[in-house]
């Protein structure tokens, strides 16, 4: 039913746990299965430097999580704030059509992570000219 790789990042998942301070956590969840995600992004310059997650949930939806961390780090906001649940499934070496679910959960983590740093940045810009509250003279 899953893949070698399903059953691999399910047995032995990657990135596992919190980050203190993350630039970005996002939270999903499906409210048919009861799977839920907690997502923690760290980003420098851009990039995802590190990520790691909390799942409730399956087999494919733990894979999913440790899927996804591993997919994200080293890409940038944009690549991450653009993954479809669909390259989460064909990392995993596919998923059945019942558990496709659960790379959609993985996929809205990562949106609500990446939405969440982005707010982060608008509200706490670290340049005083990029914030408009320098005035010129």
């Amino acid at each position: 039913m899953y893949s070698s790789t399903v059953m691999d990042h399910f047995r032995s998942p990657r990135n596992v746990g919190d980050l203190p301070d993350a630039d970005g956590v996002g939270n999903a969840g499906n409210p048919i299965s009861g799977n839920t995600i907690a997502l923690y992004l760290r980003i420098a310059d851009g990039t995802v430097t590190d990520a790691k997650f909390r799942t409730f949930g399956c087999a494919a939806s733990i894979a999913a999580s440790s899927m996804v961390t591993e997919w994200l780090i080293g890409r940038t906001t944009e690549q991450a704030a653009a993954i479809e649940n669909k390259t989460i499934a064909d990392a995993l070496g596919g998923l059945p059509p019942t558990k496709m679910h659960c790379s959609a959960m993985a996929a809205d983590g990562v949106r609500t992570a990446i939405e969440d740093y982005r707010n982060r940045q608008d509200a706490n810009p670290k340049d005083e000219y990029e914030a408009g509250k320098r005035q010129s003279y």
